[in-house]
């Protein structure tokens, strides 16, 4: 018999009552559950769960969903291959198992049962007074045992997770003994972990597909995969000689079968057309046998991240590659998460474009904006939530952009291992007039091309703002803007179309007034720090003694000083 805390057993005339629903379970052997009462119509197929996850390394846990727009809920089906003595599944901000939002089965070894669960800053399990992880169902199947439950984005339970757009860390625990009480199970000592998805996909209607479509797959060569938690992996793939112009308008990931759980994410780059030829290259992307010139690829072409499903562009547009003044060399990068360290596994994942010869109306662009890459844009050690931003300002858009506008359909955002949230919004005369996208629960291990819900349209005049939050509470010395994985980045690539000139709308603040910050801090200082011109500004800003005075005085000086606008062209020359 399966019961659910908290709530008497009910009669079920619609899936849409508050009330979680009761159901009974036989009882077969240890914990193998399955559904008596039949519920309202079937358990849904598979087909009506179009997104899919594997939750751990080994892929025991696996879970699909829908979103409902008009019901404001997400259906979950967590399929279990192993079921023991019951599981833990949830939501927390960051994905840790304290201050969690949480479904629970578990079992006693006599009765199973499944209530909505919160947990305390310590980690301790409460049932909450509120229930709503909704369970629809379960089911048994050869491969293991189904379970359906619902839960609605909002609740306006002050111990639950509110599901938003951007990144969802869910979470999950397996139980390996019977537990007699939900107080009773010990969050530490459960095998668990987390794994991070956009959980509200955009409600986008598939765009028709040309029958002049080819394909072409940029696949890793059968490579081994490193027996080490974190590999990324570079290959280095041309297009045929004297290949067109084309445009891309769909692509998806290829990934081989029983790797799922260790392909994290993949992406393909064209390299810089002015070098005629890239040497072949296949192995890490950290070796020291990796050629340099490599590091010339990094025009995005297409990027896929686990839980994620094809990219389809506007019918109206594509994106080009082949045809002069492109570049036939492009290069794979395949990030390997691998953290039960699995060894001799091969793998050949990598992503299949589609791609057409009778060109659309428009081709497709990509622009950066944000921050530009300098180390004159700092965040104190020990911060939570330090912001900083960067614009793309009315000046430049009034300049570089068509009097029809662009179109912006979709968006990937990138900062370093400090970066926590990410918000580009579009402002014109002066007021706020829509968010371009948003991840208040963003994290650097986990970055895609998002669709957007709907196309943001931007007009010459109009602003685009970009505001990252950092937390370096684990670190001792100024994290400093720049390329290396410790320095900070804050960046939204934005796809669009038409193409225009304008590659990079970017700023920082003016220089002048950071020295002016330098020489303010020495003259408050008691033991002289050389703020002099010779020294490099990393270097002044790792001298600063981090007082409350030095660290409000820079967060105002980001916030007032004049920035220095980069406006560029794709050759790097800024417009004028």
């Amino acid at each position: 018999r399966m019961q659910n805390s908290g709530s008497k057993p009910c009669s079920c005339p619609s899936l849409k009552l508050r009330e979680v629903v009761s159901m009974y379970f036989t009882l077969i052997a240890a914990f193998l559950v399955i559904l008596v009462v039949a519920l309202q119509g079937s358990v849904p197929r598979g087909s009506d769960f179009p997104y899919k996850v594997p939750l751990d390394p080994q892929g025991l846990l696996e879970l699909s969903w829908n979103v409902s727009y008009p019901e404001q809920a997400v259906h979950f089906q967590l399929l279990i291959r192993d079921l023991q003595f019951g599981l833990l599944f949830g939501m927390s901000d960051r994905g840790e198992f304290e201050n969690a939002d949480l479904a629970v089965l578990w079992s006693d070894g006599h009765n199973s049962y499944f209530g909505d669960a919160w947990s305390d800053a310590k980690g301790q399990l409460h049932m909450d007074s509120q229930q709503d992880y909704q369970l629809l169902g379960a089911r048994r199947a050869p491969e293991g045992l189904y379970l359906l439950f619902r839960r609605a984005f909002s609740t306006c339970d002050p111990k639950d997770y509110l599901i938003e757009d951007g990144t969802v860390h869910l979470i999950y625990g397996i139980l390996e003994k019977p537990v007699h009480s939900l107080q009773a199970i010990n969050i530490s000592a459960i095998h668990g972990g987390l794994q991070r998805v956009q959980l509200l996909k955009p409600n986008i209607s598939i765009p028709e597909l040309p029958s002049d479509m080819k394909t072409m797959e940029i696949t890793a060569p059968d490579v081994v995969i490193p027996s080490q938690e974190t590999t990324y992996w570079c290959y280095m793939a041309e297009l045929p000689e004297g290949f067109p112009k084309h445009h891309i308008i769909m692509y998806e990931p290829v990934v081989t079968a029983g790797n799922e759980a260790l392909v994290h994410h993949m992406e393909v780059f064209q390299c810089a057309a002015e070098f005629d030829s890239f040497p072949h290259y296949n192995g890490p992307c950290d070796s020291k046998m990796k050629p340099d010139r490599l590091n010339y690829c990094r025009h995005v072409l297409a990027a896929w991240a686990m839980g994620a499903q094809a990219f389809y562009y506007p019918e109206e547009a594509g994106l080009a590659f082949g045809g002069p003044g492109s570049s036939r060399y492009l290069r794979l990068e395949i990030h390997y998460h691998n953290p039960l360290v699995f060894k001799g596994r091969r793998d050949s994942s990598g992503i299949r474009l589609y791609y057409t010869a009778t060109l659309r109306r428009h081709d497709a662009g990509i622009m950066e904006l944000g921050l530009v890459y300098t180390p004159v844009m700092a965040i104190p050690p020990g911060e939570d939530a330090f912001v900083l931003t960067g614009y793309c300002t009315d000046k430049c858009t009034q300049l570089a952009l068509p009097a029809a506008g662009i179109r912006i359909f979709a968006s990937q955002l990138h900062t370093h291992l400090a970066g926590r949230k990410v918000v580009t919004v579009l402002s014109r005369d002066g007021r706020e007039r829509q968010v371009v996208n948003s991840d208040g629960h963003y994290s650097p291990h986990f970055q895609e091309i998002r669709m957007l819900k709907e196309m943001v349209a931007v007009f010459p005049g109009d602003e685009l703002i970009t505001t990252c939050t950092y937390n370096t509470e684990d670190r001792s010395r100024a994290t400093v803007g720049g390329f290396g994985i410790l320095e900070e980045m804050c960046v939204n690539y934005v796809h669009y179309y038409p193409q225009t000139q304008l590659e990079l709308c970017k700023s920082a603040v003016d220089p002048g007034y950071l020295h002016r910050y330098f020489n303010l801090v020495n003259r408050f200082n008691d033991e002289e720090i050389c703020m002099c011109p010779q020294v490099s500004v990393p270097q002044q800003f790792y001298s600063i003694p981090w007082n409350t005075f030095n660290r409000d005085v820079l967060k105002s000086l980001y916030g007032f000083a004049p920035i220095s606008m980069h406006c560029n062209k794709s050759s790097a020359v800024r417009f004028p």
